[in-house]
């Protein structure tokens, strides 16, 4: 198979990272347990915080790891058979197909999770590099999106800085601008005061 194109390979490897991707596990997970749809209540999305808000942390935890495993998967399997890139573009792809899966007509999740587990199935180094940081900024300020942008912010630097990449360093930075779109609601409560932190009501912005 690495005698194949190489733009075979990264259709392939896009392909199958959405299709891995826009599995919306927080449905099916919520559906299988009987609370129904959970596009029906809170802010409407798929992801595991939204799921939080049935008072199931059990299912809210499961729905976290199958986001974030689904990406982390997609990445590790394309690397594996195909290179680094290719991992890298599964990976990427799983969370565009978990913001916009084609199952529920492109409306999905926020994608944190899935962005994480894309990293930490990639780019370890750099998975923990996000971690630490989103921790450290949600500890300090107790804002679950503004840990998420900040570090959204400087993950084409780390990444660079951990790997020296260039075209990980361009995936990641695209990565980052669809987070910021993703949470362009969570940025205007964020300017104006009005965003919840996190332990004062349920969270809403790992959804």
């Amino acid at each position: 198979m690495q005698d194949m194109p190489i733009a075979i390979i990264y259709a392939i490897a896009i392909a199958g990272g959405y299709f891995f991707g826009s599995i919306p596990f927080g449905l099916v997970i919520t559906r299988m347990a009987g609370l129904g749809d959970i596009r029906s209540i809170g802010s409407g999305n798929i992801g595991a915080t939204n799921v939080l808000r049935t008072g199931r942390k059990d299912l809210a935890l499961a729905t976290l790891l199958l986001d974030a495993g689904k990406a982390g998967i997609a990445a590790a399997i394309f690397s594996f058979i195909f290179s680094f890139h290719a991992g890298l573009l599964a990976g990427a792809a799983a969370f565009v197909g978990h913001c916009y899966p084609v199952w529920l007509k492109f409306k999905g999740g926020k994608g944190v999770a899935t962005f994480i587990g894309m990293l930490f199935g990639i780019m370890w180094q750099v998975g923990i590099a996000f971690a630490i940081c989103w921790l450290s900024i949600a500890v300090a300020f107790r804002y679950s999106s503004l840990a998420a942008l900040v570090t959204a912010a400087l993950l084409p630097a780390l990444t660079y800085w951990l790997v020296g990449d260039i075209f990980a360093l361009c995936v990641t930075a695209a990565l980052s601008i669809l987070l910021f779109y993703r949470h362009r609601e969570n940025i205007k409560r964020l300017m104006n005061g009005t965003e919840e932190k996190i332990g004062k009501k349920k969270a809403k912005d790992l959804a």
